[in-house]
C-alpha cells in the first residue's frame, strides 16, 4: 500500500512536469518565431547566410563521401587487397600495382591464406553482332572476380559465367546498346571480327565509386587464344587482386609472400612483393620510399577543411548579428531573471531560436543543393546523388543541423544568458567598446577565412597558368592519333601514301604510344660508365621513320631515325636532354646503348619533351628505332585545308582499309589540355567557395554595420546638427571594419604563404608566390568591404538629422 502511494505520487508530478515542459517548450517556440519575426532583415541575413553555407558544405561533403567509399562497399571489403611490387629504382624505392601474369594463380596455389585471387588487364575490343559493332573496354580476370566483389549478375550464373575461355559478360548498358531489349545470354559475338564468344552474364552497370570500369568481362585465358597472354615473371602488365581468409593476419601474409617473386627470377629482379588493402588502393595510393605518403586523402582533407570554413564564416554572421543585437534582448533577459528564470533555462531558450534557424536554414540548403547538384557533378566528372529516400541521410542530416546549430547558437546562448538584470532594468547595460572585444574578433576570424581563400586562390590559378605556359616541346596543333587496330598495321604503308598523295596529311608515322601518354618504362638501360648498382627508369618510345616531323619534335643534335635512307636505323636510337645529362655524354651521336637484351646505336638527340604531367621534370627517355610493337599511329593533318574535310578524307581512307573497325581518332591538342583537368577542378572550385566565403563575410558585415548605423542614428544625427560632414559620418562608421579587414589580411597572408607553399611542393615544376599577390587580395578584400560599409554609411550620413533626433526609439 505504501509502495502504491508512493508510485501515485510520482506518477502525479511526472505527468505534472511532462506538462509543464510541454506547455514551457510550446511557450518558448512562440517566444522564437516571434523574435524571428521581429528580427526582419536580420533573421533573413542569418537564416540565407547559414543555407549558403551549409548549401556548400553539403555538395563538398557529398562529393568527399563518394571519393571515400571508393571500393568501400564490398561485402568482403576487409578482406580484399590489391598486390604491389616494391623495387630500388635510382636509389629511392618505388612501388607499382603493376604485376605480372604467373603471380596470382602462384599466390592462390603455394599460400592457404590466401582464399582468391583475380587478375585483371584491359583493353578495348571490337564486339560485333549481328546488325551492331562496337569497340567496348574489356577487363580480362579469373572467375574469383565474381565472388570476390559485389558486382551482382542480372542474368547468368557468376560461379560458372567465366569458367569457358570464349565466355564473355556484359553490363545491362553495354547488352542493351549490342541486343536491344532482347535476352543475351547464350547470344554470340565475334571479337575482333575474329573469335566467337558467348555471352554468360548480364552483369548490373558498374557504379561510379569504384576503380574497375569496364562494360565487359572475359577469362584472362581469352588471352591465350588472342596470342597476348604473357606468362612471365619479368613482364609486369596487370593487376592482382587477393582475398585473404577471414582469419588471416596480413602482416604474416606479406612477410610470407615477400620474396615469391625472386624465387622464380632468380633473385634477378630484387623485388619485393606486398598486399595493400583494396579500401586503402585509391585514397592512399601515393608512395614514398616504398611507403604510403598520401593521395585522394590530402585532397578530401582540403576539401573538408574548406567546407569547414565557409560553414564557419556563416555561423560567425550568426553569432555577430546575435551579439549586435543584444541591446533589444537585454531587458528580456533581466525581466526572465528577475521573475526566477535560471540562466540554464535561457541557454536553453538561445540555443533553441539557433536550432530552429539551423533548421530552416537546413531545408533551404537541401533545396539549394539539390538544385546545384546537377551542374556540381559535371564540374566533379563525378555522379554524386542525395538521397532522400535512405534512412541514415536524415540521420545524417539531423546531426549537420545540430551541429551547426550549437556551432552559431553557443556563444551567443552564453554571452546574452550572462547578463545582469540589476544593471539592465536600471539601463546601465552597454554594448561591448574596448580595443578588443569578441565581435571584432569574429570579424578578424571571418574575414581571414575569406582573404586565405582568395590567397589560395589565385597562388591555384597562377600554377595552372605558369604549367599552361611551359613549352611542350612539339606542336600539338593539326596532330591527331588512333589505335592500330584490326587491317591498320597490315595496310599502314598504303595509308600513310593514300593521306600524303591526297594533300590530307603532311606527314604520318607509328609509335608504340602516344604523344600524351608514357605507356612503357624500364630500368634494364646501360651504357659505358654507367654505375652498376643504379636503376634508372627511362621512358621509352619506339617509332618509324618521320617521327620527328609528324610531332613537330625539335632534333638539337643529329638526326631523326630514318630506316629508309639508313637501314640500319632498325636498331638507331634516340634520346632526350635529361637522358644525355644522367648518362653524363659529351658527344652522344655515336654511343652504344643497351637494353632488353639489344644494342641501340644513338643517331640523334631530341629536345625535352612533356610526355607525362606537365607538372614534373622531364624523365630521361630514349626512342627506339622500328623494332618494337607499334600500338599507334599519328598523322599530321594539312593545315591548309579545313579540319572537318581533312577528317572526312582521312575517314574514307581508314574505311577502305579498314571497314571492319570504327573509325576513331583523337586530338593531341585536347589529350594534352586533359593533363590540366584536376588542377583546373581544383581552381574552378577554390574560386566558387572563396567567392561564396567573401559574399558571406560581406552579407554579415552588411546587415552589421545596418544594425549600429540603426542604433548610433540619434548620435549621426546630433554629429550631424553640431556640423559633422557626411565624410565625418562615413568615416566614423566605416574606420573600424576597414581597419578589421586589414589585420584580417595581416593575419591570412602568412597563413595563406604557408599552407599554399605546403601544396606548391607537391609539384616539381611550380610557380612561385610573389609578395605583390597579397596586396592585391588586401586592396580587394580592402574593395569589397568599402563598397559593403560604405552604402550603409552614405545612408546614414545622407539621412534627416531632424528625423534621427526626433525619433522615440
Amino acid at each position: 500500500m505504501i509502495f502504491a502511494a508512493i508510485f501515485r505520487v510520482y506518477f502525479k508530478i511526472s505527468v505534472n512536469s511532462c506538462n509543464s515542459w510541454r506547455k514551457n517548450m510550446f511557450y518558448n517556440l512562440k517566444i522564437i518565431l516571434r523574435n524571428l519575426r521581429r528580427g526582419g532583415i536580420y533573421s533573413a541575413i542569418n537564416i540565407g547566410g547559414l543555407a549558403i553555407g551549409m548549401a556548400a558544405a553539403i555538395l563538398i561533403l557529398a562529393w568527399t563521401w563518394h571519393q571515400w567509399s571508393y571500393d568501400r562497399f564490398h561485402t568482403k571489403e576487409k578482406q580484399l587487397y590489391v598486390a604491389y611490387n616494391r623495387i630500388l629504382v635510382g636509389g629511392s624505392i618505388q612501388c607499382s600495382d603493376w604485376t605480372s601474369m604467373p603471380l596470382g594463380p602462384t599466390l592462390k596455389t603455394d599460400y592457404p591464406e590466401i582464399a582468391g585471387v583475380a587478375r585483371m588487364i584491359y583493353d578495348d575490343y571490337l564486339y560485333a553482332g549481328e546488325d551492331v559493332r562496337l569497340k567496348i573496354r574489356t577487363g580480362c580476370t579469373d572467375p574469383d572476380f565474381l565472388t570476390m566483389f559485389d558486382f551482382p549478375l542480372l542474368h547468368g550464373n557468376k560461379e560458372t559465367a567465366l569458367n569457358d575461355p570464349q565466355s564473355v559478360i556484359l553490363t545491362e548498358s553495354a547488352a542493351i546498346r549490342l541486343f536491344g531489349t532482347g535476352d543475351p545470354i547464350g547470344q554470340t559475338l565475334l571479337v575482333n571480327n575474329q573469335h566467337p564468344v558467348t555471352v554468360t552474364g548480364v552483369m548490373k552497370d558498374l557504379p561510379g565509386n569504384t576503380r574497375f570500369q569496364s562494360e565487359a568481362f572475359m577469362p584472362v585465358s581469352f588471352l591465350k587464344i588472342l596470342g597476348r597472354f604473357i606468362d612471365s615473371w619479368g613482364t609486369n602488365n596487370l593487376q592482382t587482386y587477393v582475398e585473404l581468409h577471414p582469419d588471416a593476419r596480413p602482416e604474416q601474409v606479406n612477410e610470407s609472400i615477400r620474396g615469391v617473386n625472386n624465387s622464380h627470377t632468380g633473385n634477378r629482379a630484387q623485388t619485393e612483393v606486398f598486399l595493400y588493402p583494396l579500401g586503402k588502393r585509391y585514397l592512399y595510393a601515393k608512395f614514398e620510399n616504398g611507403e604510403p605518403v598520401g593521395g585522394m586523402i590530402d585532397t578530401l582533407r582540403l576539401f573538408g577543411i574548406i567546407a569547414g570554413l565557409v560553414l564557419l564564416i556563416a555561423c560567425i554572421n550568426f553569432m555577430n548579428l546575435s551579439t549586435a543585437r543584444s541591446a533589444k534582448r537585454a531587458k528580456e533577459v533581466g525581466v526572465r531573471k528577475v521573475l526566477g528564470g535560471k540562466r540554464m533555462s535561457l541557454i536553453r531558450l538561445f540555443l533553441g531560436e539557433s536550432m530552429l534557424v539551423a533548421l530552416i536554414a537546413g531545408a533551404v540548403a537541401l533545396i539549394l543543393a539539390m538544385m546545384v547538384l546537377p551542374e556540381f557533378s559535371t564540374l566533379m566528372g563525378q555522379q554524386l546523388t542525395l538521397n532522400p529516400a535512405n534512412g541514415w541521410f536524415w540521420v545524417a542530416g539531423s546531426g549537420f543541423v545540430l551541429f551547426t546549430g550549437l556551432l552559431a547558437g553557443s556563444y551567443p546562448a552564453f554571452y546574452l544568458s550572462s547578463f545582469r538584470p540589476v544593471k539592465v532594468l536600471k539601463g546601465l547595460f552597454s554594448r561591448q567598446r574596448g580595443a578588443i572585444s569578441s565581435r571584432k574578433v569574429l570579424v578578424v576570424t571571418q574575414f581571414t577565412v575569406a582573404c586565405a581563400l582568395i590567397v589560395s586562390t589565385l597562388v591555384v590559378h597562377r600554377q595552372i597558368e605558369y604549367a599552361l605556359d611551359r613549352e611542350s616541346g612539339y606542336n600539338k596543333d593539326q596532330l591527331i592519333y588512333m589505335m592500330l587496330d584490326g587491317d591498320i598495321g597490315k595496310n599502314y604503308e598504303l595509308i600513310k601514301n593514300d593521306l600524303i598523295t591526297s594533300g590530307v596529311a603532311v606527314s604520318v608515322t607509328k609509335n608504340s604510344g602516344p604523344m600524351t601518354q608514357g605507356w612503357n618504362n624500364t630500368w634494364g638501360v646501360t651504357w659505358k660508365g654507367k654505375d652498376p648498382d643504379a636503376r634508372i627508369t627511362f621512358e621509352m618510345l619506339f617509332a618509324d621513320s618521320g617521327w620527328s616531323k609528324t610531332v613537330g619534335a625539335t632534333i638539337i643534335e643529329g638526326r631523326d631515325i630514318d630506316v629508309y635512307a639508313f637501314p640500319t636505323d632498325s636498331s638507331a636510337m634516340l634520346l632526350n636532354e635529361s637522358a644525355v645529362k644522367i648518362m653524363n655524354f659529351e658527344n652522344p651521336v655515336g654511343e652504344i646503348v643497351s637494353t632488353q637484351g639489344r644494342d641501340w646505336h644513338v643517331v640523334g638527340v631530341v629536345k625535352d619533351f612533356i610526355l607525362n604531367s606537365p607538372y614534373e621534370r622531364v624523365a630521361p627517355m630514349f626512342i627506339g628505332g622500328p623494332s618494337g610493337w607499334f600500338g599507334v599511329m599519328h598523322i599530321r593533318l594539312n593545315g591548309v585545308n579545313r579540319m572537318a574535310g581533312n577528317l572526312a578524307e582521312t575517314e574514307q581512307t581508314f574505311k577502305r582499309y579498314n571497314p571492319a573497325y570504327p573509325f576513331e581518332y583523337r586530338f593531341v591538342d585536347e589529350e594534352y589540355a586533359r593533363k590540366f583537368g584536376e588542377v583546373q577542378q581544383l581552381g574552378t572550385l577554390a574560386t566558387w567557395f572563396a567567392g561564396l566565403a567573401i559574399f558571406i563575410s560581406c552579407l554579415g558585415l552588411f546587415a552589421l554595420v545596418a544594425y549600429i548605423a540603426e542604433t548610433r542614428r540619434k548620435e549621426i544625427g546630433i554629429r550631424k546638427v553640431l556640423g559633422a560632414s557626411v565624410g565625418n559620418v562615413i568615416l566614423l562608421l566605416s574606420k573600424e571594419f576597414l581597419m578589421l579587414v586589414l589585420i584580417s589580411v595581416a593575419v591570412a597572408s602568412p597563413i595563406a604563404w604557408w599552407a599554399m607553399n605546403q601544396w606548391l611542393s607537391g609539384y616539381a615544376y611550380r610557380t612561385d608566390i610573389p609578395w605583390w599577390l597579397f596586396v592585391v587580395v588586401g586592396c580587394i578584400s580592402v574593395g569589397i568591404a568599402l563598397l559593403t560599409v560604405g552604402f550603409q554609411a552614405v545612408k546614414a550620413a545622407t539621412a534627416n538629422p531632424v528625423k534621427a533626433i526626433s525619433s522615440s526609439e
